[in-house]
């Protein structure tokens, strides 16, 4: 049976992959999730960013014994395996990423970051913040605040450099939702073009969030790939 771990992306949780997980599982894979810390109640650790959730799933893959599992993540959930990936190759298999925002600077950082003010969000998407209070408890807001520090780092510093993608030896499936109105395909293909072994896909009427993901579809992307 193959093993598929499954990263949400930032101010996600892993309760958003319900329906992918059990479909998955039809497909006969061995699905494994898990809160990035500071997500979904779970612990805030001392560090909080890409690298901190590098090795929080370097360290969940060697807690359960893994060899070379596949992994699947939405948004920062991708970026976060293809992190790790640069670094210890030979501890992941085969990444599929949907939604990965690659580009970071900070006319991309000003837009991002009003998104993430919590008396914003309440006044304007009130069903987003109460969905965020149940996702992530009482410390939502300090998620949110969190997460606009590390989007800060990212637009002063990419993680990730076109160089570091390059480095990459797993195969790897770059994926974009077709209405993204936060990652732009020029970036999607820029780092598509500098893997060794990757392709792409694009699902159709999609948006950014993962609620808008038609599930069937993308399991049927992602089995194909990894089989």
């Amino acid at each position: 049976m193959k093993t598929i771990i499954l990263l949400h992306g930032a101010i996600g949780a892993k309760d958003q992959f319900i329906s992918l997980s059990n479909e998955l599982k039809q497909e006969g894979f061995n699905v494994l999730t898990f809160n990035f810390s500071g997500h979904g109640q779970t612990a805030f650790q001392n560090q909080f960013g890409i690298e901190q959730f590098a090795k929080e799933l370097e360290q969940f893959i060697k807690d359960n014994l893994l060899k070379k599992p596949s992994v699947f993540g939405h948004s920062m959930g991708g970026y976060v395996a293809l992190c790790l990936a640069s670094r210890h190759s030979d501890l992941i298999g085969n990444i599929i990423t949907l939604g990965t925002k690659f580009e970071w600077n900070s006319e991309v950082l000003q837009k991002e970051v009003r998104t993430l003010k919590p008396e914003i969000i309440m006044e304007k998407q009130p069903k987003f913040g109460e969905l965020l209070k149940r996702r992530h408890g009482n410390d939502w807001e300090a998620l949110l605040q969190k997460t606009t520090e590390m989007m800060t780092n990212l637009g002063n510093k990419n993680a990730l450099s076109l160089n570091d993608f390059a480095s990459i030896e797993n195969r790897v499936l770059i994926g974009l939702a077709d209405k993204d109105n936060m990652v732009r395909l020029e970036e999607t293909t820029a780092v598509y073009k500098q893997l060794k072994n990757g392709a792409m896909y694009m699902l159709p009427e999609t948006k950014h969030p993962f609620e808008s993901v038609n599930v069937g579809v993308l399991v049927k992307i992602i089995s194909s790939f990894i089989n």
